[in-house]
């Protein structure tokens, strides 16, 4: 199953070479050059996967990943950053991301954290279909 992407970034060559990098490996990939952009996108969109740069002019990762979460909980967000900070790191797993990497990320550990968070948010929405099947069958009486 081809991994649906979104990637958010201020830095437009930076998305135009990793989205290459990650096409190139058989992944959809969408960008993104701001938080607000990138919140309408998912908005309209289902991501199995969003990597984030951690510092944005508007809106940092961190904020972004607050309304990312807030909108759509079972969105799996991976942090990307040039400035590692631990504090900011644990922050980010507080508040839900998967995973928190340094630039320039190894593609091969960046693709395969994000085959790993395909497959967690399948389960997330497996979860939820099945508790609002629950829920029908409850209301209907079946």
């Amino acid at each position: 199953m081809t991994e649906k992407v979104l990637l958010v970034d201020d830095e437009q060559d930076f998305l135009d070479t990793l989205g290459e990098r990650m096409r190139d490996r058989g992944m959809n990939v969408s960008t993104s050059t701001s938080a607000e952009e990138a919140l309408r996108k998912v908005d309209k969109e289902s991501y199995d996967a969003i990597v984030l740069d951690l510092m944005m002019p508007e809106m940092d990762g961190l904020e972004l990943l607050k309304a990312i979460k807030k909108k759509k909980p079972e969105l799996q967000v991976i942090l990307l950053t040039g400035h590692a900070k631990l504090d900011k790191g644990i922050e980010a797993m507080k508040l839900g991301a998967v995973d928190f990497l340094e630039k320039p990320a190894d593609l091969k550990v960046l693709t395969q954290k994000i085959k790993e968070a395909q497959a967690q948010k399948m389960v997330i929405v497996e979860k939820q279909i099945e508790e609002k099947v629950k829920q029908i069958i409850r209301v209907k009486g079946w």
